[in-house]
Parts: structure tokens; sequence; C-alpha cells
């Protein structure tokens, strides 16, 4: 994988760094070839919010050893797939050493939610909260078409900035920043022919429980 040797980080709010074309195309290619292998295995599906049972419009599948689902009983972690009931694919190596690279200080990654958004898709504000290791960053990644990243602070209300998140790009959050909310706002179609038939696939990186 060809990965930018000393990524420069473009500091966009205390603990949030945002790593421009962190990924070639190449190593773009190579990771989408990984995931679309993933999600044989475990077939993507569209969670629901808990209570109302309203389906999210993105799309979600996982890998590592737990995965991020949601439903009518609530938000949580567990190790299978919620509809097949199989454990979760291994993590690809090349997504663990982008983590040890960005979060060198960080216990390994045990989880990587896969996002799957079409030109109609959206992910409102909210905040990465069901871990309980807080301590350690969420690292995503994106790949295919551009996204319009909102971000704000660890209130609802605070203020928000927006950053256009293209292919092969990389942001990461923690510290101060660990608990701010964040969403997409939009899809650009067409920003990227990495993804036949457009759309895009985020890849969140996240320490799930707490180490030793």
């Amino acid at each position: 994988m060809s990965i930018v040797s000393s990524p420069a980080a473009v500091a966009v709010a205390p603990g949030v760094d945002y790593f421009p074309g962190i990924l070639d195309r190449a190593a773009q290619e190579a990771l989408r070839d990984e995931i679309f292998a993933i999600l044989i295995e475990a077939p993507p599906f569209r969670p629901r919010m808990p209570r109302t049972g309203k389906p999210f419009s993105v799309r979600m599948s996982n890998c590592g050893p737990l995965g991020w689902v949601s439903d009518e009983t609530g938000y949580r972690y567990q190790p299978t797939h919620p509809e097949t009931g199989r454990g979760w694919p291994e993590m690809p190596s090349r997504l663990v050493e982008i983590w040890m690279r960005l979060a060198p200080d960080a216990p390994p990654p045990e989880a990587c939610l896969i996002n799957l958004y079409d030109a109609n898709a959206r992910m409102g504000l909210h905040q990465d909260r069901d871990e309980q290791e807080l301590a350690a960053p969420v690292i995503s990644l994106s790949l295919g078409d551009t996204a319009l990243f909102r971000l704000g602070g660890r209130e609802r209300g605070d203020r928000t900035r927006s950053l256009k998140l293209q292919s092969g790009d990389a942001i990461a959050f923690g510290g101060p920043a660990r608990l701010a909310f964040h969403g997409i706002d939009r899809i650009t179609p067409g920003s990227s022919t990495l993804l036949t038939g457009g759309g895009r696939i985020n890849l969140t990186l996240r320490r799930v429980t707490r180490a030793g």
C-alpha cells in the first residue's frame, strides 16, 4: 500500500486533524477491493433508529472483532452480523497500519464501521459515544465521492464548521474533540471515479474496549 510517508496533519480544531490525500489512487483501489470482498462476506444492512425503527439513509457493515449496529433496542457493538449471525470479517492490515501511523499511542482498533452512501444519503449530527475507551481517537477514511463533513462541539447546539472530504482523505478526532458532534450533510455525485456507479464508502476505525 502506498501511503504518504509522513502524513501532514492540518489542524481543523483542537483534537481534530485532517490528512488530505493520505492514500494515493493505487492504495485507494486496493482498499476498495478489500472492502468489496468484506461486503460479500458481511452483506450491507440498513440500520434502524432506536425506539422508532426509522431506517438510516446509509447502509452499513463492519469488519474487525466488533461491529456497530443499531435497531429498535438501541446502539451497540456486537461480534456478529445482525442478519447472518456470522462473525465479522477480519480487519484489513492496511487499516491497522493507518491507525498505527495516525494514533501510535492508542491501543489497536477493534471495529471498522463501513458506511455506504449513495447520492441521497446523509448522516445527521451525532457523537461517537458507544465505546468504553474514549481516550483513543476516532479515525475516518473516505473512498469515492466527496462528502461535506460537518463538525461541531461537545454540545449539539455548538457552532459548526464544514470540510470537504475527498477520496483518499483521513480525519482523526480525539482528546477534547473525542465527543464532538459531527455528520455528513451531502455527497457530491460524480466527484470521483473510484467506485463504479458513484457513491462513497466511509471507514470509521474505533477502539471499543478499554485496553489492559
